[in-house]
């Protein structure tokens, strides 16, 4: 079994030598708690076994892992600066072996690697085992289950880089919108405006892989609360954002029925 108390611990070490009191750091900690409560949730419901239930949390933890360094750097989170669930794998698994700090069996590495890497990519893609899919689709869902929270609490000025009022004054771009309509997440390379970010924020729900996570999220009203912390300056900008709400709360009905 996988000791997640020595695996906490290790990661609190590891964190010791950022600076806990940068907002982003901060951040990033505090998403990391609600991604293992995400995962933690969406396995209780999917009542996986206990094995499951404690790798889903060890990779929940580590998931980030490179999003401090690439903070400390470059003080962003965007992907163009930095592949940072790349940089996570190299850390875990490269010359290092910083993975045995955390888990001392190697008999899931393959899982936890497979899963780190593809976390944050546009999708989750093939060439894996059941139990590695698994794994993969588990922690994508937790960390949008809890970028919920994120985008309801954290700064708007944090998250976009300006005021809600200058985001909700923008339109959305073409390419984005595009997208929407095709019922897909948003590419990043295809976001122009700081309204294509809250829209790419809604979009990934297109990603959700698990009914159980589409009941939470219906449960907890996120789409419309997220649509609605953005003040519409632009009345075009509202009228699509509404139409996404009900593209997306479509998708996931028909998904939590599965």
């Amino acid at each position: 079994m996988i000791d997640l108390q020595h695996a906490r611990s290790e990661f609190d070490n590891y964190l010791s030598q950022f600076d806990r009191e940068d907002e982003k750091i901060q951040l990033k900690i505090v998403h990391t708690d609600g991604v293992i409560q995400s995962v933690s949730e969406i396995c209780r419901r999917m009542q996986l076994d206990e094995e499951d239930v404690q790798l889903a949390q060890l990779i929940a933890l580590l998931h980030d892992i490179g999003r401090f360094e690439q903070i400390r750097l470059f003080d962003s989170f965007e992907p163009s600066v930095m592949d940072h669930a790349a940089y996570g794998v190299q850390l875990l698994f490269g010359e290092q072996k910083m993975i045995r700090r955390f888990v001392e069996d190697p008999a899931w590495d393959s899982v936890i690697r497979e899963a780190i890497a593809r976390h944050s990519d546009y999708s989750v893609g093939g060439g894996l085992n059941e139990r590695e899919l698994l794994h993969a689709r588990l922690i994508r869902d937790a960390d949008k289950l809890d970028n919920c929270r994120v985008k309801l609490t954290d700064s708007i000025e944090v998250l976009l880089g300006c005021s809600g009022e200058e985001a909700g004054s923008q339109e959305i771009s073409p390419k984005t919108w595009e997208e929407c309509t095709r019922r897909s997440s948003i590419h990043s390379e295809n976001r122009s405006t700081r309204m294509d970010y809250w829209v790419s924020y809604i979009a990934y729900f297109f990603d959700i892989n698990y009914s159980k996570t589409s009941e939470i999220i219906l449960e907890n009203h996120y789409v419309e609360r997220i649509i609605r912390r953005i003040p519409y300056g632009n009345q075009k900008t509202e009228q699509k954002m509404w139409i996404l709400h009900d593209l997306v709360k479509e998708y996931l009905e028909k998904l939590a029925k599965i």
